[in-house]
């Protein structure tokens, strides 16, 4: 093992390299100004609001953080909340939101309210409280934004706030203008509030977890420290009650009569006609676009989506065009399609990954034949013209005619950023990351029957032929996420570990996103087996074409899905597996939550054998190999009563087994220097003692 640690500790400092890197781009109607998010360095995790002139190149600092705020942010606890749902781990101004004309932003720094004036560059604060997600009417004249689970809108010329829902709610369940839990966490819908194109009214949604029930997280490091309660809707369990309403900035609302759905996944309103409300079915099954009268509150039925095992969401859609065609993706001919007006748009060849932007054409990506690869096109009529070149995963905002591309590659480290016009590059943005240093020796590869897209990263160096290194899986593994990308830095980590002296492979088997539908439902009722399978498979294929790989000595590590899917491993594989590290493993699916859980294995009442296949509880017994267990003891996601039952049960049936908690640590992994770096350097450890490497081997 290397004595260098200075990785360890960069990448914990840089938050994974990504500090300093520009995001959140927002082009201005005429096309002439570009705005996004970017720190000082690559070290700063304060975040500003930014500005580039297209024409001259030139950028210029329209919101610095560290001016308004020197010190420590004091961030309201459903802002908290929503940061972890988003997996946001900078600071400053990590969100902000325009006039349709690009003329003020609003934003919220340490909980209080501020707008900017984007001609001027005057900043002012509206409201000293504890502010989430303050947004402008399309207008420019009012701001609206939640505190304290109330909606509430405030009138820039004068400064007048009142509340607009939520003010007679006699309950702390109850909350207007947020996401839940659900919808932030599984549906990717972050807001929960949404203007009139005229800017004089608002589609608020209003969530009551009164039915919820309580899970408590108390802190042992710390038996002091009040018990978090919070509201966890587990498989099989009550859901949020989610309802929507129309209020007006002269006092009136016009409730929306409750319908058969269960989750509200989308809302779009436009001037291209009535708001569209995207719901789906408890079972997920089906999935229905309605068009919602204003006047009364009654729904009309547009489209309905339907599978047998589940409707997938894609993000973006539905929208309507300017003209009133309705855009949305569905599933024809084998792949994710983009339909305008009912046509498909797109062909089989692509799948269609998220729409970026609806105007009087379409901005999307796509992955074509390789999944490791996604790309950024526009409709062209009824064409389709491929924006983004290059081999990596590229990612694309502002419009069909005068987008944003951010491209991350093989080729080069972070991220590379241009703005088009009508297709052309015509300007740059400057990402200010760290260099990590690094370049990954990897094969991407596709191995087995079923062409599994792997990489396989070999030690600094080291080429095929040199000599056996034993083996370090290192998946995420399940469905609806995916590791195998062509980017330098999502490769950054497997190559520390190779350097460490392993041959690590990383797989994304049956579930993963970018193969098409039939791809995904393999998953269906077997998130374990299938899971696991792919990656036996892919190891011993890797290892036919690498004499390199030794498959006496063979581990696996991985967090969330990937905990499971390396608990697993060892578990029900210890013919090749010798060791496992599972952190933040699902241990028992009844304990993870309705939207995810059900998509997969239905409802717990339903099918109660299913449940019992994919837990590993009652795997205990069979462990014969190594298994650690790391687990925060503050994961509101994943809770710590997975890990808990799971090292109960192996300890009644005598299995030794290793158990790390973490104090005070969320789902997402430590972000403190020497917490992250202790962590690996332990895994690493504890890999090499139970597969025989000698330290320095």
């Amino acid at each position: 093992m290397t004595d260098d640690l200075s990785f360890l500790r960069a990448q914990a400092r840089t938050q994974r390299f990504t500090l300093g890197t520009p995001r959140q781009f927002q082009v201005t109607p005429d096309g002439e100004r570009v705005l996004f998010l970017r720190s000082e360095s690559g070290h700063d995790r304060r975040n500003s609001l930014w500005q580039l002139d297209v024409t001259s190149g030139e950028e210029s600092k329209l919101v610095d953080a560290a001016e308004l705020l020197p010190g420590e942010e004091d961030l309201p606890a459903e802002e908290r909340a929503r940061r972890e749902r988003a997996r946001e781990t900078s600071g400053g101004v990590v969100g902000y939101a325009t006039d349709a004309a690009g003329t003020v932003a609003a934003f919220s720094l340490s909980g209080k309210l501020y707008t900017a004036d984007l001609a001027t560059g005057a900043v002012r604060m509206l409201v000293d409280a504890a502010v989430i997600d303050p947004r402008p009417n399309p207008q420019g004249t009012h701001v609206a934004y939640v505190a304290d689970r109330q909606l509430h809108v405030v009138e820039l010329a004068t400064g007048q706030d009142r509340v607009v829902a939520g003010e007679d709610e006699e309950t702390e369940d109850v909350s207007w203008g947020l996401a839940e839990f659900i919808a932030a966490e599984e549906m990717r819908r972050v807001r929960g509030y949404w203007w009139s194109p005229d800017g004089r009214s608002l589609l608020a949604a209003r969530s009551d977890r009164s039915d919820v029930p309580r899970w408590h997280i108390a802190d042992p490091a710390n038996p002091a420290s009040p018990v978090n309660t919070v509201a966890y809707p587990a498989a099989g369990t009550t859901n949020v009650a989610v309802s929507l309403a129309v209020v007006t900035l002269d006092g009136r609302r016009l409730d929306v009569p409750a319908g058969e759905w269960e989750y509200l996944v989308a809302v779009h309103w436009s001037e291209g006609g009535p708001p569209l409300l995207t719901v789906q079915s408890r079972d997920q099954k089906c999935l229905e676009i309605r068009a919602l009268d204003v006047t009364d509150g009654s729904t009309r039925l547009l489209h309905t989506e339907k599978d047998p095992d589940w409707v997938e969401i894609v993000t973006g859609v539905p929208a309507w065009t300017p003209d009133g065609r309705l855009v949305h993706v569905g599933v024809a001919d084998g792949a994710y399609r983009l339909f305008v007006d009912g046509t498909p748009v797109t062909g089989a060849e692509l799948q269609v990954r998220s729409v970026l932007d609806v105007g009087d054409e379409v901005l999307f990506s796509a992955s074509d034949d390789d999944p490791t690869q996604i790309h950024v096109y526009r409709t062209e009529g009824a064409a389709v013209r491929r924006l983004s070149e290059g081999v990596g995963v590229h990612n694309g905002a502002g419009t069909a005619e005068a987008a944003v591309l951010a491209s991350w590659s093989p080729e080069y480290a972070g991220i590379r950023v241009s703005v088009l016009a009508g297709g052309e590059r015509v300007a740059d943005i400057a990402s200010v990351a760290a260099d990590p240093g690094l370049v990954p020796n990897v094969h991407w590869l596709q191995l087995g029957e079923r062409a599994l897209r792997a990489a396989l990263v070999l030690p600094t160096g080291h080429a095929p032929g040199d000599g056996p290194l034993p083996v370090l899986l290192d998946p995420y593994g399940g469905p609806h996420a995916q590791r195998v990308l062509r980017s330098r830095n999502a490769m950054l980590t497997p190559q520390w570990l190779a350097d460490q002296g392993f041959a690590v492979l990383v797989v994304d088997g049956r579930g993963s996103p970018g193969r098409g539908p039939a791809w995904e439902r393999a998953m269906a009722g077997d998130l374990g087996d299938v899971a696991l399978a792919d990656q036996v498979d892919a190891l011993h294929a890797a290892a036919e074409r690498f004499a390199d790989l030794d498959l006496d000595r063979v581990a696996i590590r991985g967090w969330s899905f990937g905990g499971y899917l390396a608990a697993a491993a060892v578990l029900r594989r210890p013919d090749v597996f010798t060791a496992g590290v599972a952190g933040a493993p699902v241990t028992d699916w009844s304990l993870y939550d309705t939207h995810y859980t059900e998509r997969y294995l239905g409802h717990p009442d339903e099918r109660p054998e299913v449940y019992e296949r994919n837990s590993l509880i009652t795997d205990a017994p069979k462990l014969e190999r190594s298994l650690l267990i790391v687990h925060g003891l503050a994961d509101d996601n994943v809770f710590v009563a997975h890990a808990l039952r799971l090292s109960s049960e192996l300890l009644a049936a005598g299995r030794g087994h290793t158990f790390l908690p973490l104090a005070g640590a969320t789902h997402m992994t430590p972000q403190a220097e020497e917490v992250a770096e202790k962590l690996m350097l332990t895994q690493v450890r504890w890999l090499n003692q139970q597969l025989g490497v000698e330290a320095g081997a």
